[in-house]
């Protein structure tokens, strides 16, 4: 049995071709510190997944982690609450992501949840 709020090894994009059909086949949505984008999988209709990329460009590896842990953490919690079934996201941090609180993190990508909800609905990519 898995609990609610757990992130598992099977809630993660792990595969290079599964971040890259996202990005070709999903729809995007940009903020000032980050680039997401959806889509469903029918391969996997119940389980949402994440995948993460943060580039050298946002700061050293501590930085780097940091914001992973912080966008992983905020999916867990309620980005993955707010998205219909079986969405998988890609998030790509962007400039100045690494100086950002975690609630400032937390409004871009519920922002973004919000604004990518209605354009996946009825898409099954």
């Amino acid at each position: 049995m898995r609990a609610q709020l757990s992130f598992a090894a099977a809630d993660r994009l792990h595969r290079s071709a599964e971040f890259l059909r996202l990005q070709r086949n999903g729809v995007r949505f940009q903020s000032p510190h980050f680039v997401v984008y959806a889509s469903r999988l029918e391969h996997e209709p119940e389980r949402s997944r994440l995948g993460v990329t943060v580039s050298r460009r946002i700061g050293n590896s501590v930085l780097r982690n940091r914001v992973k842990r912080r966008v992983r953490e905020i999916f867990r919690k309620g980005l993955r609450a707010s998205l219909p079934v079986g969405t998988s996201l890609v998030v790509i941090a962007r400039g100045g992501a690494g100086a950002l609180e975690s609630a400032t993190i937390d409004d871009e990508l519920m922002m973004a949840a919000r604004n990518l909800k209605g354009r996946i609905g009825g898409r099954g990519d």
